[in-house]
């Protein structure tokens, strides 16, 4: 039958001695038993890997999972990539505890094409076959394998392997490999390094292809690496991806400590995780719910970690035989994207408790208000396109996020992302040199908490002209970087009563104005600054003539502050203040000496006014700051003069 096969990978599954690399070895005539102490004992202890030829030439990836309970991070860590399982149950022990476990995790991780193959089928009778078959149908009743085929085979005398390869043909014909996200990534199942070649790294391929000379980012850790040659089965090419298991020679990893677990991945993915939102089955052989902070061991692509589970449902447990939404707080960052599977097993590692998808790769610490924070993360379960999306940036504590990153919190292709944000459900804000998108809801809940947080600035501080725009963005329920927070205050700024003057923010209807025993103090800071003409207080001393003690110098310089902004006196320098009358008779003093002389010192201005020189040189240096005069050595000329 010819093939038209994408690239896939075949594993197997099945509990220890039940004849999974006897069964790889009959269909390839490969031996995927590595290790010294595998041939030594007769057992698999870590992944084994080879290919099956399919007639039309092509080949799809093996990996050889071990069976042993011992071993079963092991089996994980191949298991995250599987197209097609070959789950073996021996003829003469039938469905044994691993059977089951090696099943549970199939099926949490979603394998949806598989072939059950009674192994030792030369040990049995008919009558044993079909009682195998029955524990088989027992076994699979309720998982996403329920229905695959049961083929009887030997590995010993050849019984029953041609079939076998005729299922694998039929189940991969015209199998299309996982979708391309347009990012790849690789969790590693093995690191080494070869005399004269270096770094080899192998794992089953995700996301996207990767080819030779790529500059490719190590995560968790952020080193950065590159493709020196690749190999498909044993094979050089030029480029790999998808569904293949894939060999990596890299340069510069020589200072990394590359390990299983680890993740190449395009450079552009920088998403590391410690918290994450997910939806959790649990699985029968948990025997007991899931409760809100129970310890688990988390399993993920090639990674394994402590975790803690919040339990994000009312009931505050999840029970066996059914599903619910968590919050994973891992010991360890992972690489964690949408849709990612997912297994967890007991703390002591003794049993698989469940598993399930990640929905939300970048969980918030605050979920309140709970319910609505479970309806966003089942809009992403459910949901595809724009809900999805709008659910998904709905949960970000960033305001906004540029289209590259939302694919890859998705794990989706960049442009399908790019047309959904095109939906009137988003708005595209300037973030610097990249554009960001936000939700209309977020926009909303932002505008009001802004527009809140100034009315009761005005309320508590009348006084004052209007807030810090820092203060502003610290009160903000979401996070905004501070070098985009001013595009998004000018477009506040737009749509609302919002008005910014330079750094400080207040609504259209507030106007500073003294009033009650704040406007009788006014009053008398202008009888005494008008009083000392061009001799006036400073900031203690005004506070001593106005008998106001010590701790209210605030309330003082916030007088003065509203005083200057309705134009009756004027900032001179530091803590210094004038009448406004009379700085204008300082400054017309001034413009009439300079109209009929080029320049002037600061000795001559004092006798010009009769003040100290203290005051003198302060309001030549005002004057200098705001334009009237310029400094030439030590004398002042008109700035219209220069020249």
């Amino acid at each position: 039958m010819a093939s038209s096969v994408a690239h896939a990978i075949i594993g197997t599954a099945g509990h220890i001695d039940h004849g999974k690399t006897a069964l790889v070895r009959a269909l390839t005539g490969q031996e995927t038993d590595r290790l010294k102490e595998e041939k030594e004992r007769g057992i698999s202890i870590d992944l084994g890997f080879a290919y099956f030829t399919l007639p039309d030439g092509m080949r799809a990836g093996i990996v050889d999972v071990p069976g042993h309970e011992r071993f079963i991070r092991n089996m994980l860590a191949g298991a995250h990539g599987i197209d097609l399982v070959l789950f073996t149950v021996a003829a003469d022990d039938g469905v044994m505890p691993q059977s089951e476990e090696h099943l549970d995790i199939l099926h949490l991780l979603g394998a949806g094409r598989g072939i059950f193959v009674i192994t030792k089928s030369d040990l049995a009778d008919a009558r044993r076959l079909d009682e195998v078959r029955e524990e088989i149908g027992l076994l699979t009743d309720g998982t996403a394998l329920a229905d695959a085929p049961v083929i009887p085979v030997s590995s010993l005398t050849g019984a029953g392997i041609d079939q076998l390869k005729a299922e694998i043909s039929r189940q991969l014909d015209g199998f299309e490999s996982r979708r391309a996200t347009g990012l790849f990534r690789l969790p590693l199942d093995r690191a080494f390094v070869i005399k004269g070649h270096g770094t080899v790294v192998t794992g089953t391929a995700m996301g996207a292809s990767v080819k030779l000379g790529q500059k490719l980012r190590v995560l968790p850790g952020g080193g950065e690496v590159r493709v020196r040659a690749i190999q498909v089965h044993s094979e050089p090419v030029e480029s790999a991806g998808l569904c293949q298991r894939v060999a990596l020679n890299l340069s510069g990893a020589e200072r990394i400590e590359l390990k299983r677990g680890d993740v190449l991945a395009d450079e552009r993915l920088e998403i590391v995780t410690s918290r994450l939102d997910a939806w959790l089955e649990v699985r029968p052989a948990a025997k007991h719910a899931i409760r809100n902070n129970q310890r688990l061991r988390f399993y993920i692509g090639t990674s394994e970690t402590m975790a803690r589970a919040i339990v994000i449902e009312s009931a505050g447990q999840i029970p066996v035989k059914s599903g619910g939404l968590v919050q994973l707080v891992l010991n360890d960052p992972v690489v964690a994207l949408t849709g990612d599977k997912f297994v967890v097993r007991d703390e002591t590692s003794r049993r698989t408790l469940g598993g399930g998808r990640v929905l939300n790769p970048l969980g918030r610490r605050s979920r309140k208000p709970v319910e609505l924070y479970r309806e966003r993360l089942l809009a992403i379960r459910d949901r595809s396109g724009p809900l999805a999306i709008e659910a998904l940036l709905n949960l970000q504590d960033s305001f906004a996020v540029t289209r590259l990153h939302t694919a890859l919190m998705l794990n989706a292709p960049v442009a399908e992302v790019e047309e959904a944000l095109r939906d009137t459900r988003f708005i595209k804000l300037s973030l610097g040199d990249e554009e960001g998108f936000t939700t209309r809801t977020k926009w909303e809940e932002l505008k009001k908490s802004a527009l809140g947080a100034i009315a009761a600035h005005h309320q508590a501080e009348p006084l004052s002209p209007g807030m810090e725009m820092e203060a502003m963005r610290a009160q903000l329920p979401y996070e905004i970087a501070a070098r985009n927070f001013r595009a998004v205050i000018d477009r506040l700024g737009r749509e609302s009563d919002l008005v910014r003057e330079d750094n400080l923010l207040r609504l259209k209807s507030h106007r500073v104005k003294l009033g009650g025993d704040d406007s009788r103090v006014g009053a008398r800071i202008e009888q005494v600054l008008a009083a000392a003409g061009f001799h006036p207080p400073e900031l203690k001393q005004l506070a001593e003539e106005l008998k106001l003690p010590a701790s209210e110098t605030g309330r003082l310089r916030t007088l003065l502050a509203a005083l200057e902004r309705e134009g009756k006196v004027v900032k001179i320098a530091t803590d210094l203040y004038f009448d406004r009358p009379r700085l204008e008779d300082a400054r017309a003093r001034l413009l009439k000496y300079l109209n009929g002389n080029p320049e002037i010192t600061a000795a001559g201005y004092r006798d010009l006014l009769g003040a100290s020189r203290k005051f003198a040189i302060a309001l030549l240096d005002f004057f200098d700051h705001t334009g009237v005069t310029t400094r030439v050595g030590d004398a002042r000329r008109l700035r219209s003069h220069q020249g």
